[in-house]
């Protein structure tokens, strides 16, 4: 009994050096059961830019949820990493190292790599994915361009645990809907859904224990793929193609385009591009704009690399 006495009292006089350590040491080791959480964000866009804004307007020192802010990039110049650079963030190259017992929860948005289970691991209360759609509908990179190319009237925002190996699997832990306005462009769904994403994001992390106790796995009822964009997605043959799906693929891609390329034109007869170019194209914009070249303005097969790529900054009518 008395060596134990004294040892605890041995234990008690530390307390005050130990105390005035902790300005010094990393005190808190152990993961919290609660906000305010120290917070490890990954992402690249500018749709994840919005939710890092809102995490550092909600650092404890202004009675948020997020006591600590640190934020794992790409290597390449992409918005977050601007972001955090602007907002003296410490920033991390992908991948991370010495996360071990540094954060309580991670944040993933539009990050674009999968991440190992190992690392999810080290995560006490896991890592948060904010994803534009509803869940299990448009699984992968590209949910708010499929949302706009299909015509779906109705999408949202859904929060989920990130569940290793796999995109876009994990439980469910929020989920809103959303109403499509009428004739929106991809552009504009992503910033308010962006918008979305983040308060939602905030309400999770108040709330992330209980939200986690009452998660809901998906199901496959409904589940559905948005894989990435890709140039051959812009082609269009416009006998087959109705006025409603030429209308969603422009608002869906128009942004990213930059040009229109045709085959063939139906005025009186049937005309070939480059027939339409020579016969009426080119004198009508000699007449406009006499001093420009009209010679940048169309592209023949024999030049190939545009058209096969699909990509120019010109406006260009393959042949």
């Amino acid at each position: 009994m008395w060596t134990i006495g004294r040892t605890a009292g041995a234990a008690l006089r530390a307390l005050p050096r130990l105390r005035r350590g902790c300005t010094r040491l990393p005190c808190r080791l152990a993961s919290s059961s609660g906000p305010p959480w120290r917070l490890l964000f990954f992402g690249s866009d500018h749709f994840a830019v919005e939710a890092l804004k809102h995490l550092v307007s909600s650092r404890s020192s202004n009675g948020g949820v997020v006591e600590s802010l640190e934020v794992v990039t790409l290597s390449r110049d992409v918005p977050v990493k601007r972001f955090a650079q602007e907002h003296r963030l410490p920033v991390h190259s992908w991948p991370p190292d010495n996360v071990d017992g540094r954060f309580d929860v991670g944040v993933v948005v539009s990050f674009g790599c999968l991440l190992p289970e190992r690392l999810i691991n080290k995560f006490p209360h896991g890592l948060l994915n904010i994803h534009p759609s509803l869940l299990p509908r448009w699984r992968g990179a590209a949910p708010i361009f499929h949302t706009i190319m299909h015509g779906d009237t109705v999408t949202g925002v859904t929060i989920i645990q990130l569940r290793p190996n796999r995109f876009d699997v994990g439980p469910i832990l929020n989920q809103e809907l959303y109403e499509v306005p009428d004739n929106c462009t991809a552009d504009e769904l992503g910033a308010a859904l962006a918008t979305k994403g983040a308060h939602m994001l905030i309400d999770t992390l108040m709330t992330l224990s209980e939200r986690i106790a009452h998660r809901r796995e998906q199901t496959q009822t409904g589940a559905t793929f948005a894989p990435k964009i890709h140039p051959s997605m812009s082609w269009m043959v416009w006998e087959e193609h109705t006025c409603d799906q030429v209308d969603r693929l422009y608002r869906a891609i128009g942004s990213r385009d930059g040009w229109v390329g045709f085959k063939t034109v139906v005025l009186k007869k049937r005309l070939t591009a480059s027939d339409f170019y020579n016969g009426f194209l080119h004198q009508a914009l000699q007449k406009r704009t006499p001093h420009q070249s009209a010679a940048a303005l169309f592209v023949s097969p024999a030049t190939g690399a545009h058209r096969r790529r699909g990509i120019s900054t010109n406006h260009v009518l393959p042949g």
